[in-house]
């Protein structure tokens, strides 16, 4: 009898000791900031949020998308917002300009950035596009990307026209305002394009001597992460989580997506969704890896087309600490 009792006063003590070192991690509230409206390219993040992910770390996520997404760089910074969804291009631009923040996981691994021709134009590559109009959206460094892509088919931009048509990249080609488009996403807008009957031919940067880069990465502020690294840490293996999810079942996810935000237009991200799930992993089949090469060749590349006005350290614009 007496033994019996000294086991239960020491399961007592130990649930009591389990359940005093359970309170000390404190919920902590975070915003994370999108770079655009919900879309496929989102799914891991409301599968987290959905399947409890974040509430496991003891996280308490707003997923929001500002009204203006071009300013996600300088609210993380400012402390605003703690995570940001952005871009590789983008990050190493601010950090040019003195925008202390840091990438903890790289969302998709190659461009979706491209060039975009109508099928029905015979365009193929890019040297077809000689004497032609090209539109962009007026981010600067794309015409820089349309100038490598040319000169890597012998041709140069002065043989061609750059139109800037803002955000209507697909409407300009449609409407043959222009012969081909850069700047447009090949898991969205050449998928709307050919659901509205415009199928188009995908010329991909990266092929045509663009370095590869990371389309979509997560950012942090260099403050928080050295303040708060357990909650980055928390953080990071949720969304991590969310996009293996993701990627074993990715029209799940879609099905998850659409009960946050109905209003997304299924017939494109579905299709979205199948595409990224390959450019989720890296070759290993691995989520959210970043490489020193990766960035230290963008990094330069930029620096060489001085889109950036100094070389802009690669090793502390990201840290691949949490995916390890």
């Amino acid at each position: 009898m007496y033994v019996q009792f000294i086991k239960i006063l020491m399961v007592t003590a130990m649930t009591f000791v389990f359940l005093s070192c359970s309170s000390q991690i404190q919920t902590e509230k975070v915003k994370l900031a999108l770079d655009w409206y919900p879309n496929a390219n989102h799914l891991g993040l409301y599968i987290a949020l959905d399947e409890g992910y974040f509430d496991d770390e003891n996280l308490d996520v707003e997923i929001y998308t500002p009204s203006d997404p071009s300013t996600v760089l300088q609210t993380v910074a400012a402390g605003s917002d703690e995570f940001g969804m952005n871009y590789q291009p983008d990050v190493l631009i601010a950090r040019n300009e003195g925008v202390p923040v840091v990438s903890v996981l790289g969302m998709v691994q190659h461009p979706l950035n491209s060039m975009m021709v109508l099928k029905s134009s015979g365009i193929d590559s890019p040297d077809d596009l000689k004497g032609k109009k090209v539109g962009y959206p007026g981010i600067p460094w794309n015409e820089d990307a349309l100038a490598t892509m040319l000169q890597s088919s012998g041709i140069s931009i002065a043989d061609v026209e750059v139109v800037n048509v803002g955000w209507e990249l697909g409407s300009s080609l449609i409407s043959n305002t222009v012969d081909a488009i850069v700047g447009a996403y090949y898991t969205h807008e050449s998928i709307a394009l050919e659901n509205e009957g415009y199928p188009v031919n995908v010329i991909r940067m990266e092929d045509w001597g663009v370095p590869d880069y990371y389309e979509l990465v997560l950012v942090t502020s260099e403050d928080y992460l050295s303040e708060n690294p357990q909650i980055v840490e928390r953080f990071t293996r949720a969304v991590i989580k969310g996009y293996t999810k993701a990627i074993n079942d990715p029209q799940a996810g879609v099905d998850t997506l659409i009960k946050y935000v109905p209003e997304i237009d299924a017939d494109i991200d579905r299709p979205g969704a199948n595409l990224l799930k390959t450019l989720w992993q890296d070759e290993d089949g691995n989520f959210g890896t970043q490489k020193l090469e990766k960035w230290e060749s963008f990094s330069n590349w930029m620096h060489e087309n001085q889109i950036t006005d100094n070389l802009v350290d690669p090793s502390k614009s990201f840290t691949d600490q949490y995916t390890k």
